[in-house]
């Protein structure tokens, strides 16, 4: 499989996460809404049998990798910080990677600081129209934020179409949280494509289709759009003399004989449900629930050739009633790390 970054600039506000196995499932709508459905089943064949197609991860800053979810053992505790700051220190700048991990909680930064960052690259961009109006709409993501975004409900109203009025009841106003990120800031996503199953002209088709609809939640009224900047062939990142991998996305390592005592996670139950076309088919809407290890993770296991970990889930009826082929993404790119399980016994 072929390894690929792309650079994402959000157009709006989302009201799902930008996580790896959501992004998967929204690229296969793509591809059968594009190329057709024969397309999409050929691109699944052999997906719950470690033979994926594609092998998405969530969207991170530009320029930054999530800090591993490693007990304080493993880490120098940077001098001066109280035990709140350094909680909040969750992001490691790529440039780096290459230091010994034991050193990587001294060079991470927390959102506030990669925050603070986006908003002078954008007061520096100038003041073209594009950019004013992308500020305007991101009024509420400040140079003060602590975060890369924050949440704020959205008013809404359900029509009566036979009066074209609200009413009461089903028909009373609601709110949905809408959460807005951080003007300027760039997304990066590590995609491993397997070039001939889906080619890359394809793929990239089919993101950015999701883009202009709109991706996750609330797409038909605005929520979730973003561009790609660049869709670049490049090798995952990597330390040397790795024995251990560093997840990207969320994965299901149940059964797969991974080190159980060196192996740290945290525990996550996805409750999916179908989107697009298949909302509306007889049959439920909801999938049934998985348990996820959340992104961050490692393992104690030598890093893959393929570059990725995990299983395929699903097929023949296993996750949904509604549509049996129905699979999610429980593998996940990985970064090759030397981790010292010695420092943490």
């Amino acid at each position: 499989m072929q390894a690929y970054q792309i650079t994402l600039s959000l157009q709006s506000a989302f009201a799902t996460s930008l996580k790896g196995d959501t992004l998967f499932g929204q690229l296969c709508w793509a591809i059968r809404n594009r190329l057709g459905e024969a397309a999409l089943n050929q691109c699944l064949e052999g997906y719950t049998n470690n033979q994926p197609f594609a092998v998405v991860s969530d969207a991170f800053p530009d320029g930054y990798l999530p800090l591993p979810k490693l007990p304080s053992c493993f880490y120098q505790l940077p001098e001066g910080e109280d035990r709140k700051a350094v909680k909040k220190l969750a992001w490691l700048p790529k440039i780096e990677l290459q230091k010994p991990l034991k050193e990587w909680l001294g060079h991470a930064v927390n959102a506030k600081t990669i925050a603070s960052v986006s908003n002078t690259c954008t007061s520096d961009a100038g003041g073209s129209d594009a950019h004013v109006a992308t500020k305007a709409a991101t009024s509420t993501a400040t140079n003060h934020t602590t975060s890369l975004s924050e949440k704020h409900p959205q008013p809404h109203n359900t029509i009566n179409r036979q009066t074209n009025t609200t009413g009461e009841g089903g028909f009373a106003p609601y709110s949905i949280e809408q959460e807005w990120f951080v003007p300027g800031l760039r997304w990066t996503v590590y995609i491993l494509l397997d070039t001939e199953r889906l080619n890359v002209e394809d793929c990239q088709q089919c993101l950015a289709d999701i883009g202009a609809f709109g991706f996750g939640k609330d797409a038909s009224i605005g929520m979730g759009k973003f561009q790609i900047d660049a869709f670049q062939e490049q090798p995952l990142p990597a330390q040397n003399n790795a024995n251990a991998c560093l997840t990207l996305a969320p994965c299901a390592p149940q059964g797969l004989g991974f080190d159980s005592q060196h192996s740290y996670y945290q525990l996550f139950t996805r409750f999916g449900r179908h989107g697009d076309i298949a909302v509306h088919q007889e049959g439920k809407p909801f999938k049934n629930p998985v348990l996820l290890a959340q992104t961050a993770a490692v393992f104690s296991t030598p890093p893959p050739t393929s570059g990725f970990i995990g299983q395929g889930i699903g097929g023949k009826g296993d996750l949904s009633k509604t549509l049996a082929a129905t699979v999610h993404q429980g593998y996940a790119p990985v970064i090759a790390i030397n981790v010292n399980f010695r420092d943490c016994p």
